[in-house]
């Protein structure tokens, strides 16, 4: 679900994996046209990146 959230509102994603002054940096990006693409990758990266970390607290404790 939060795959399918970070390709149409990226913005949103931050806000949801606790990122939220990021979050805001996203959608500034995100209303350009042109800025929508990066935006997107931008929030796919983070939420692989949330979940190796979610992973790794689990492994950890």
């Amino acid at each position: 679900m939060r795959f399918l959230i970070a390709l149409l509102f990226p913005w949103f994603l931050f806000f949801t994996i606790g990122r939220p002054f990021v979050g805001m940096v996203c959608l500034f990006l995100q209303i350009t046209i042109l800025g929508w693409i990066p935006a997107a990758i931008w929030a796919v990266y983070a939420l692989s990146q949330y979940k190796t970390d979610q992973k790794i607290k689990k492994a950890l404790g």
